[in-house]
């Protein structure tokens, strides 16, 4: 008599693998509770810990972004979190040259995707040289994949937080041309075309004196429109559709 051979359900198999994969832990975890995704970034729990809430406006189409945090001197505290594609070179549509977009994943050196981001980050000299390309990535400790919706980044820094500091946003979403920046404005400038409505600047001025605890970035100014340095422009006559990759970013220290 042959011995009954046991086959574990397959419901219960699955529920095995799940939770298996649960235990794994890293230094970013991301959670999607009512449509809002949340992503942890965690240094170490030596400075004040806070949340900033991203609302996607009618324009949010998986765009590029950095966060990072200025004292009063506009000299860089830390990036908070930098989206993968410029944090490694590597985005959604990659290099086919002269300004063309090849449509499927792969690398691309765009300078003007955060210019102005990128002349403050940590041991950046200005030149494209520098920079993140997929053999010389910015650390994954800062990075994350863009968020399809609502999200909340919630923040833990290196450092005690001074008493007065800057946090800043920069985004730029290829693509998105309007009646002044068209796509024969710059002729040859592959750059620029690879950008469209130059990266957009949002920024709020934080005192932890005042007990307050919700802050609101507001629109600044924008980057250069081929990356070529990273000064800010503060005329925004000309930017439409950017205002509207997000709806609102919130801050909150809780």
């Amino acid at each position: 008599m042959k011995k009954p051979v046991f086959v574990m359900p397959v419901l219960a198999l699955i529920a095995l693998l799940l939770s298996m994969q649960s235990c794994q832990t890293s230094r970013q975890s991301k959670s999607i509770e009512n449509d809002v995704t949340t992503i942890m970034k965690v240094y170490n729990d030596a400075g004040d810990h806070f949340s900033i809430s991203l609302k996607p406006g009618k324009h949010h189409n998986y765009p590029t972004f950095a966060i990072w945090m200025e004292d009063m001197e506009t000299n860089l505290i830390q990036t908070v979190f930098v989206t993968q594609s410029i944090a490694s070179g590597y985005y959604r549509y990659g290099d086919a040259g002269d300004g063309k977009w090849l449509k499927v994943p792969g690398e691309a050196v765009r300078p003007a995707a955060l210019p102005y981001w990128l002349n403050r980050k940590e041991n950046f000299d200005g030149t494209v040289a520098h920079i993140p390309t997929s053999e010389k990535p910015y650390p994954d400790a800062y990075t994350g994949a863009t968020p399809p919706g609502k999200s909340m980044i919630k923040v833990f820094p290196e450092d005690k937080l001074p008493q007065k500091f800057r946090l800043l946003l920069e985004v730029n979403q290829p693509w998105d041309w309007n009646d002044y920046w068209t796509n024969n404005k710059f002729p040859g400038n592959s750059n620029y075309r690879t950008s469209a409505q130059p990266s957009l600047i949002y920024a709020v001025s934080i005192d932890r004196s005042d007990n307050q605890n919700t802050y609101h970035l507001n629109p600044i100014g924008h980057g250069h429109y081929d990356g070529s340095n990273g000064k800010l422009y503060t005329d925004l006559t000309s930017i439409t559709t950017a205002l509207e990759i997000f709806e609102n970013i919130i801050v909150e220290f809780r």
